[in-house]
């Protein structure tokens, strides 16, 4: 039986240890926030933190997750209200949307280990999640607003 925690709640499983969690967190525990993207950890959509720490959910197994925590985009504020989050609102960042819940997940992680990035360290760590319409330059933006409002 694994047993883990997502978004503070606790759960267990007791299905194919090798299932990936992004499976697990869209289609057994319905956060669908988290998006499939490329499934080789190689776009970043599908970002969740692994006790605090970015993670691509879909390279993630379910018996990787055991006593840890999972927490998803729906979990960093129950209203969207995460600094990051209302510093993508008010840049206006997304353009089609569907990278930005991993680029915001990615985002959060950074700010919680990094208070005030550069912009090399935005990118550095940035960049290993894609975004199709290329708002690269909004994201990097977003990310020093919600620093200044998290110092």
């Amino acid at each position: 039986m694994i047993r883990f925690k997502v978004n503070g709640t606790e759960r267990t499983y007791d299905g194919d240890p090798q299932m990936p969690l992004l499976w697990y967190l869209r289609d057994i525990a319905g956060f669908t926030g988290t998006k499939f993207g490329c499934g080789m950890a190689l776009c970043g959509a599908c970002t969740v933190h692994q006790n605090g720490d970015a993670v691509r959910s879909c390279s993630v197994s379910m018996g990787e997750v055991d006593g840890t925590s999972i927490t998803t985009i729906e979990g960093l504020s129950t209203k969207g209200l995460h600094p990051v989050q209302k510093a993508w609102m008010e840049i206006k960042v997304p353009q089609c949307g569907y990278c930005q819940t991993g680029q915001i997940m990615q985002a959060v992680a950074l700010l919680n280990q990094n208070h005030n990035p550069s912009d090399q360290e935005i990118d550095a760590v940035m960049s290993g999640n894609l975004c199709r319409c290329g708002t690269y330059q909004r994201i990097r933006a977003a990310i020093h607003q919600a620093a200044k409002e998290l110092a």
